[in-house]
């Protein structure tokens, strides 16, 4: 099929309107999901009152962090490093990584 300019410039018309046509349709749905959920919870005050205060919050974060804490083992937290000098391996050797120039003829 051979296609000319006006019609690619159609194609490219028709496909930018759809693309905003379709942003503008999420933007819409999702306006929508906010009132829905903010009409929810008007309709239901206690549900907004069952927020928790700053005392509980940082009681629930210590337990947390207490629990947290006595699962895992106690270790010293030193570091032994260890100087180990070995003969030559191929594994570390930087030569077999680097690639040989083709002979040119």
């Amino acid at each position: 099929m051979d296609w000319g300019w006006s019609e690619m410039l159609w194609v490219a018309l028709i496909s930018i309107c759809l693309v905003f046509f379709v942003l503008l349709l999420l933007v819409w749905v999702m306006k929508g999901f906010g009132a829905a959920f903010s009409r929810r919870n008007a309709k239901n005050p206690e549900a907004a009152q069952a927020q928790l205060h700053d005392e509980e919050i940082a009681a629930i974060a210590t337990a947390l962090k207490m629990f947290r804490s006595e699962l895992h083992d106690r270790e010293s937290e030193v570091l032994t490093i260890l100087s180990i000098k070995r003969a030559y391996s191929p594994w570390n050797s930087k030569i077999h990584g680097l690639t040989q120039m083709p002979d040119r003829k």
